[in-house]
């Protein structure tokens, strides 16, 4: 049942990335071999001017394993992994990296420093994780969010995601996106919290005229396909057409994910958004596509 379909990088992103060529970004604790691989990559594709943070001598050794010299690069050297993302927060907040990249250290470590008042990383949004997925190079992508990040988001916390991934939508040339919020059921229900929920959110994002057709609660079946919806006779801008789910947890998300990934061989760009720079968080399951493409989207981000 698993693909054998091999992960591509969505060429659009990588053309909307260079648009700002060699951007700069800090990664946090580098002594990863996955990680500096994806490095090097987003450096020849001309996308990123990196700045390694951690163990200098590590570093320098799983660089030399591609041959390759950053010597020309800046290494800031640290005691630890606490001290990484110490730095990289304070390299963010100084306005010397336009993304962090997170390396060989737990990401709850890095999203509590990230948010440190001290830094002034976070301002009036909250954070939210958006999956860009695709199953080929011309595929339309599908936005999944939170499936990484917030656990079980309130309400009010779900109009922020749903604000952060139509700007990221914006910036990938989708001016007015289409969203279904998920629940398991179409019709609000009171034994399906997530229903009422997709419903309130519904309610507000077309109370606060917000620039996206958003439809909730759909199913997922009558949120991507035309012909389910039809079947349902459910009649509405967002029904069979999706370009964003928006999910009721981050359970939700993350199984929607892993699916198109193992089931589907789609490449999952992943990142945070919400706070002054995007964070790269990939897991150390993902492949080298999905590396390089939640570089190229956090890119995106950024601009």
């Amino acid at each position: 049942m698993l693909s054998n379909l091999k992960a591509i990088v969505p060429e659009n992103l990588i053309s909307l990335a260079k648009k700002t060529p060699k951007i700069p970004v800090g990664i946090i604790s580098a002594n990863h071999y996955p990680v500096i691989k994806s490095a090097k990559e987003a450096y020849d594709l001309n996308l990123i001017n990196p700045i390694f943070i951690g163990n200098k001598k590590e570093i320098i050794e799983e660089a030399n394993k591609l041959s390759w010299n950053i010597s020309a690069h800046e290494i800031l050297e640290t005691n630890s992994n606490l001290d990484s993302a110490t730095k990289g927060a304070e390299l963010a907040r100084d306005n010397k990296i336009k993304v962090m990249i997170k390396g060989n250290l737990h990401t709850d470590i890095l999203m509590r420093t990230y948010l440190k008042k001290e830094f002034g990383l976070i301002e009036g949004k909250r954070l939210s994780h958006i999956w860009h997925m695709t199953t080929n190079n011309d595929s339309k992508p599908l936005f999944i969010t939170d499936g990484a990040l917030n656990v079980s988001p309130r309400i009010d916390v779900k109009m922020h995601i749903l604000k952060n991934v139509i700007e990221f939508a914006n910036k990938i040339e989708i001016q007015k996106p289409r969203v279904a919020i998920l629940s398991g059921t179409e019709d609000p229900i009171e034994s399906m919290p997530s229903s009422i929920e997709a419903k309130e959110v519904m309610e507000r994002a077309t109370k606060e005229n917000i620039n996206a057709y958003v439809q909730g609660p759909l199913a997922l079946d009558n949120a991507v396909s035309p012909e389910a919806a039809k079947i349902k006779k459910i009649t509405n801008d967002v029904a069979g057409k999706a370009d964003i789910l928006l999910v009721p947890n981050l359970e939700t998300g993350n199984a929607l994910s892993k699916i198109m990934v193992y089931f589907m061989g789609a490449c999952a760009a992943g990142f945070i958004v919400g706070g002054k720079v995007p964070v790269v968080v990939t897991s150390r399951a993902d492949n080298s596509a999905s590396r390089i493409a939640s570089i190229a989207a956090s890119i995106i981000a950024a601009q």
